[in-house]
């Protein structure tokens, strides 16, 4: 059996949605892929009493994998255990709880695609981080690194070579402006002759950084005023509405790409201006409903209006908190992004560092 750990070196970088792109490609090709998530720090619990991790989630659905939920995550960092841990009440070693359920899930695959922290970090306090596990499962490494500047991805290249050393078969860098690109060819090169293998660079595209509607209505569990059946809608941009209707007007027009707007729920006035541009979703904060025509104009153009607890400013940490984390429950979002991978990442150099076979 085959197997490759991918992590990211900081938050956001992509792992999930490679993992996802990476398995469906593996199973096109013949392979039995499976999926395991050695530390989970974002339990979903659908039930009392069922904590279950929101990636695995989402990859057994796509990628059709059989292993029941409970059986694809290692261990669980619900809050209640982290606490107990944490203050010394429970003497644990989560490790060997971490190779026994690898074990266990691996059985029957030809390849398993084991997915890392969100960060090099991610469990370190409890001796559960991404170096550690993929050298307790020795596991070859993908690391994933989103671009922010070349500084900080220079860094980011050396700090993850250095930690995982010889397991390190690649790094992807992602999100990568357009503009940025020519100037980081000699950078690429020099970490190539470090022996810091880059297999992909992915440019950046806008719309895999946006959040549905329904995404963001779950997150400020919100409460739909105005066509709820718009859920799948993309929001790119966050536009906060506090100015006047004057000032806003212009600013509005200037935003690139799709938008939603988070004011007041009684300033009409902004309200109604944000919906002569191109505005796809309103987020009204204070729990202060609009007034009826604002609802009947929203419902004329199919606009979703949101109307939420949280004041503005805790309104827009809320969202920002997810914003730019790429979700691809959008068919359109993964089909973009597997594309992207198809044209700007090295498969083949990938497959022969595994040892795989895999006829293009």
């Amino acid at each position: 059996m085959k197997a490759l750990y991918i992590t990211s070196v900081q938050r956001f970088s992509g792992k999930t949605a490679f993992c996802l792109a990476l398995g469906q490609r593996l199973q096109q090709a013949g392979y039995k892929v499976g999926y395991f998530k050695p530390v989970s720090t974002y339990p979903w619990e659908p039930l009392p009493g069922r904590v279950y991790d929101e990636d695995a989630t989402f990859i057994r659905k796509i990628l059709k994998v059989d292993d029941p939920l409970a059986t694809m995550v290692g261990v669980v960092l619900a809050p209640s255990l982290v606490q107990e841990l944490r203050c010394g009440c429970i003497d644990r070693d989560l490790m060997p709880q971490i190779v026994a359920a690898y074990q266990r899930v691996s059985v029957g695959k030809d390849i398993m695609l084991v997915e890392g922290g969100a960060s090099l970090r991610e469990g370190l306090s409890l001796e559960v981080d991404p170096v550690a596990v993929a050298n307790r499962l020795d596991l070859p490494v993908l690391a994933m690194i989103r671009y922010r500047n070349p500084v900080s991805m220079g860094d980011a290249c050396v700090d993850a070579y250095r930690q995982f050393k010889e397991r390190m078969i690649g790094l992807t860098i992602n999100a990568v402006p357009e503009s940025d690109l020519p100037g980081l060819q000699e950078c690429f090169s020099c970490m190539e002759g470090r022996n810091i293998p880059i297999l992909g660079v992915l440019p950046l595209r806008e719309q895999l950084q946006a959040i549905s509607v329904g995404e963001i209505a779950e997150v400020l569990d919100a409460e739909f005023l105005a066509c709820e059946d718009k859920k799948d809608v993309l929001v790119e941009n966050l536009m906060v509405g506090a100015m006047s209707a004057e000032q806003a007007l212009p600013r509005m027009r200037r935003i690139p790409g799709t938008k939603a707007v988070i004011t007041g729920g009684d300033r009409t006035d902004i309200q109604l201006v944000s919906m002569e541009t191109a505005t796809q979703c309103l987020i009204l904060t204070g729990y202060l409903r609009p007034v009826p025509e604002v609802l009947r104009r929203a419902e004329e153009i199919g606009v979703p209006v949101l109307l939420v607890r949280k004041n503005t400013m805790e309104t827009v940490d809320a969202i920002d908190e997810v914003f730019g984390k790429t979700r691809l429950g959008q068919q359109a979002k993964l089909e973009q992004f597997e594309s992207l991978l198809e044209e700007h990442f090295d498969f083949n150099r990938l497959y022969r560092s595994l040892g795989l076979d895999v006829t293009n």
